[in-house]
């Protein structure tokens, strides 16, 4: 998938929100958009509303399903199988783009190969998913004309997510929407400018723009730019700096805007590690679990105290302003950063953050055309390579970057961590509406403690049922890493055999209980399946 893997490595859509209301069919998969994604939510209840079809396919009964023309409920961690058994049925009904397969894609024909076991009564096996609903799917995207796809974490944060997003790349590129307008695939970010830390090299093994630091000509075209050597060693992800703390070849971190004590897995490995470290600097704006654990801790700016620019989920680069002044000693990242780099013998002589925006479009051509002046009302999306372009609405119109998009045959593989005798139940967990994140900020507003106060577990209602657990009574949720007291919420909303707890509370960690376990390609760990019991209190 060479040809894909800027957008689907830096997780833009490849289309923008405003297309969503013309959808004429909606794929939503691994995504509680209405409370995760609220206003992206609306946009495609208006679609709905607009005669779009919307597919949802959650192990969870999330507020979409309530419009869904059919809901697909996989078992958690199954996403591959099911989305390989729509792929099997569209070309046994023969709605592949065969134009589009032959002109834009390689390797279509060893792909086709790889999806001849994914009969539909074997994704039924394997999901849980009737056959029928499966054939439904894929008639209902094949023969849609302006399908998108939409996902988020409940694809990505799993030991296979990489295959997930190939399985999901395979599905739209056989049946040609990508590069074309309400189509696509369409990642939605998690949390604000999250997408411009990424396209500014927030990745170890990046430079801004998606360039790789082990690439000779990269390496010298920023060693110019900034005149110091520069190496060619690719680093470590957060997962596996903390795997290099416990063998000791990790000393020092510095967090910057994170609180990985509570969004990790296994928080007491979390814990431990971070306490074996010589020094540990945390930036943040707040007081966090982790700041707590901290040799030195740096006030930082919040967004309405610092200038700049974020880029959002549909790549579109919007200005920043100061609102207000920073309290005490609080200080702008980028000041904070500027001023450690001078301590340490390098001076970042930039004198405005407009002319650090300025070196990011020498350095990145798809963001060249953009200026302070182009934003200083309406954002614009890249790739904007020149002054007098619009910017991009929609990516890979015309073809793409290599030239052709390649197909990628995966196969189903289970979870690191399956229910056995011991630990019966699949947990999953995520976020909800009111509360956000690590609860950093929402949780010092009582107006949403009110409403969103507390931990709790969702359980199926015939779960309950046979371990004699009541709604609202307090249960022990338990895995092979340890173990919380919640709250019950029993309901039909999670599928039986299964278990959700939001993140957001440190009183009742369900990272306590995740497995650390992650994606051999991303290392993303699998926050959505591990094991556990559940005891009655």
């Amino acid at each position: 998938m060479a040809g894909l893997a800027t957008v689907f490595g830096s997780g833009a859509m490849t289309n923008s929100m405003p297309e969503i209301e013309n959808n004429d069919l909606l794929f939503v998969i691994g995504s509680n958009t209405t409370e995760t994604h609220p206003i992206i939510g609306l946009k495609m209840k208006k679609a709905f509303r607009k005669g779009a079809k919307l597919i949802v396919a959650d192990p969870r009964k999330i507020d979409l399903v309530r419009f869904a023309d059919l809901w697909l409920r996989q078992r958690p961690g199954t996403d591959v199988a099911l989305l390989n058994s729509i792929m099997h049925v569209i070309l046994r009904e023969g709605l592949e783009d065969t134009e589009f397969i032959n002109t834009w894609t390689d390797d279509f024909e060893s792909f086709r190969g790889s999806l001849a076991e994914f009969t539909p009564e074997t994704g039924e096996r394997i999901t849980g998913v009737p056959k029928e609903k499966i054939i439904q799917a894929a008639l209902l995207y094949g023969n849609a004309e302006r399908p998108g796809i939409y996902y988020t974490m409940g694809i990505t944060q799993h030991t296979h997510g990489t295959e997930n997003v190939y399985a999901i790349a395979n599905l739209a590129l056989m049946t040609g929407n990508l590069g074309k307008e309400s189509t696509g695939v369409n990642p939605l970010r998690g949390q604000n400018n999250v997408q411009g830390a990424t396209d500014m090299g927030c990745t170890p093994n990046m430079y801004p723009g998606y360039q790789r630091v082990d690439v000779p000509a990269v390496k010298e075209k920023f060693e110019r730019e900034w005149n110091v050597r520069l190496s060619e060693k690719v680093g470590l992800t957060a997962t596996e700096m903390l795997q290099a703390i416990t063998n000791g070849s990790l000393k020092a971190m510095y967090i910057m805007g994170e609180n990985p004590v509570l969004s990790d897995p296994d928080m007491g490995h979390t814990i431990k590690a971070l306490k074996e470290l010589d020094l540990l600097v945390v930036q943040d704006i707040f007081m966090t679990e982790t700041a707590e654990l901290a040799d030195v801790v740096l006030p930082a700016a919040s967004f309405a105290e610092k200038d700049g620019t974020f880029t959002n989920t549909e790549r579109r680069v919007q200005r920043v302003r100061r609102a207000v002044n920073s309290p005490g000693e609080a200080k702008r990242d980028s000041a904070i950063i500027a001023e450690l780099s001078r301590l340490f013998g390098y001076d970042m002589t930039y004198h405005s953050d407009e002319a650090v925006f300025r070196e990011i479009g020498r350095l990145w051509p798809a963001t060249a055309g953009i200026s302070y002046r182009r934003i200083r009302k309406i954002g614009v999306q890249w790739p904007c390579p020149t002054p007098d372009h619009p910017g991009t609405q929609y990516l890979f119109k015309g073809g793409f970057p290599r030239g052709k998009g390649r197909f990628t045959a995966v196969s189903y593989r289970p979870s690191a961590e399956v229910p056995d005798n011991e630990y019966p139940y699949i947990l999953s967990t995520g976020r909800q509406l009111f509360q956000y994140h690590t609860g950093t900020m929402t949780r010092k507003t009582s107006a949403i403690e009110t409403v969103a106060p507390g931990p709790y577990v969702e359980m199926n209602d015939e779960d309950a049922q046979g371990l004699a657990v009541e709604d609202g009574q307090k249960v022990r949720v338990s895995s092979r890493r340890g173990s919380i007291e919640v709250s019950a919420h029993v309901s039909e909303k999670t599928l039986r055999g299964m278990v959700f707890i939001p993140f957001h509370f440190k009183e009742a960690a369900a990272n306590v209980l995740t497995n650390p376990a992650t994606d051999p390609v991303c290392s993303i760990p699998e926050f959505k399946v591990c094991a556990v019991k559940i005891e009655s209190l």
